[in-house]
Order: structure tokens, then C-alpha cells, then sequence
């Protein structure tokens, strides 16, 4: 009896396994202030002067990593205007606008791959970017750690 009550407890087990996989490919997501976000929507192009535009969009909410070159490297932001961070929200009850530049805000974008057989890019992020709004002094920044972008499109 024990063993026939083991064999059932053993096929229970295997067959209570399921593989409940998702594969991000492609991805855009970080943390936002510490709470998970992932675009529902991510594009990247190259402007004309060699600069990179990766954008994700979940509702509302953007996006927005501009460096100066699409090379694989770091690009440090709170330097200068070129290479920066940009989030805002356009909902009329909660505009927003939030950005690194020329000794604003920190951070950095690490572009890992540029694959031109595919058209997409792949890398990292993170940033601090102050407020375009100086009299809001509730939310001051906006921080976004261990942000991802992989294999995004180029249009």
C-alpha cells in the first residue's frame, strides 16, 4: 500500500510541472522608482548626425534614452545635451516632465549590441533626471535603475 501510495504521489508531482516560459524578445523595461515597468511599446531609429533614439511606451508613460552614437559603448549622462535620459507622462491629470542634461541629472547607457543584419539594439540603463517643472518640489527626480533594452528595433 505504501508503495502504491508513493508511485501516486510521484506521478502527481511530474505531472503538476508545467513550463509557464515568456521570452521578452525584444524588451524594454526597468525600475522605476523602484516598481517594475516594461514598455508595451519600444522603437529605436538613427537621427542623421549619428545620434541613437531607443523609446518605450506604456501608456501614458515614455521612454526616452538619446545618445551620441550608435557604437557599442558608455554614454554618461548630466554632461551635456546630446547623450540624455527623458521620462513623461502625457495624461492631462498627471503631465510631467523629467530629463538629464548638461549638469542635470546622472546616470549612463551602456549600448552592448548594434546587430545590422537584424536592425535592432541591445543594452542597458540607468539615470536620474530632474524635474522641467522647478516649482514641483514633491517630485523633484525620477530614478531608473537596472533598465534593459534588448533587441529593439530600428525603423
Amino acid at each position: 500500500m505504501k508503495k502504491w501510495i508513493f508511485l501516486l504521489c510521484l506521478i502527481g508531482f511530474f505531472t503538476s510541472c508545467t513550463e509557464d516560459v515568456k521570452f521578452n524578445n525584444p524588451a524594454f523595461q526597468t525600475l522605476k522608482d523602484k516598481d517594475f515597468w516594461r514598455a508595451q511599446t519600444y522603437k529605436a531609429h538613427l537621427e542623421t548626425n549619428g545620434t541613437v533614439v531607443i523609446e518605450g511606451s506604456l501608456g501614458y508613460e515614455n521612454v526616452i534614452l538619446k545618445t551620441a552614437s550608435s557604437e557599442e559603448g558608455t554614454y554618461v549622462l548630466g554632461n551635456n545635451d546630446v547623450s540624455k535620459g527623458i521620462y513623461t507622462n502625457t495624461l492631462p491629470s498627471a503631465a510631467v516632465s523629467f530629463s538629464t542634461g548638461t549638469n542635470s541629472g546622472s546616470g549612463q547607457i551602456i549600448i552592448t549590441e548594434l546587430n545590422t543584419a537584424n536592425n535592432t539594439i541591445s543594452g542597458t540603463f540607468r539615470f536620474t533626471a530632474v524635474n522641467e517643472d522647478q516649482t514641483n518640489t514633491e517630485k523633484p527626480s525620477i530614478n531608473f535603475t537596472e533598465g534593459v533594452f534588448y533587441k529593439v528595433p530600428i525603423q
